[in-house]
């Protein structure tokens, strides 16, 4: 028996012993860590909406915030992204996190409300325009556009002028939570409410 098989074993009983608001703390100590750690799972996420004719969209983005006493997550998006006009047609969305190291999904109701400026814009983009990710924000063309051909570099142009960003934040306030944990010896799963706990069946 190799020393990584039994560390395996040992979290996994660890883990089969957290009691239920030990595990909410971990949810959101893992969801705190993925926004400082790239290498993190749950840095990047699934945020499904519903499009204008009320059909789903799903897209990849990354989370960039997370703030559990107020129970929020931000995400960084181009204003004029079709998420941003989904969103504030339909505020109401899931966000979808799976963790191949935990063995764990989320699955995270969430009302979004975009901001397009203001305080919470200016300082993400303080944050994002000396980075390799402000050029995402500065295209002249919004996300979606065609080409006439393939991008020739994904350098940003130098003539751009960084106050013309188009960087919004997408905040996220996270409404109930359905969590699942894969294992061997068998699932479980669980739905957390702001204050409240009900195990379910995988």
């Amino acid at each position: 028996m190799t020393i990584f098989y039994i560390k395996k074993r040992i979290e996994a009983a660890l883990q089969a012993i957290q009691e239920p608001q030990e595990i909410r703390l971990r949810i959101w100590q893992e969801l705190v860590r993925a926004t400082h750690d790239r290498h993190h799972e749950w840095r990047t996420l699934v945020l499904a909406s519903a499009q204008l004719s009320g059909a789903p969209n799903a897209r990849t983005v990354v989370l960039r915030e997370a703030d559990a006493k107020l129970g929020q997550l931000r995400m960084y998006t181009d204003s004029r992204s079709d998420k941003v006009a989904e969103l504030t047609h339909q505020p109401n969305a899931l966000l979808l996190f799976w963790s191949k190291r935990l063995s764990w999904q989320l699955r995270v109701r969430v009302s979004t409300m975009v901001h397009l400026t203001g305080p919470r814009v200016d300082s993400a983009w303080q944050r994002v325009r000396q980075s390799a990710a402000a050029g995402d924000y500065l295209s002249p063309s919004a996300p979606g556009t065609a080409l006439s051909s393939a991008p020739a570099s994904a350098a940003t142009n130098s003539t751009t002028s960084i106050e013309r960003h188009h960087l919004a934040v997408v905040e996220a306030r996270v409404g109930a939570i359905d969590w699942l944990e894969l294992g061997r010896g068998g699932h479980r799963r669980a739905q957390l409410g702001a204050d409240t706990w009900e195990w379910l069946v995988p």
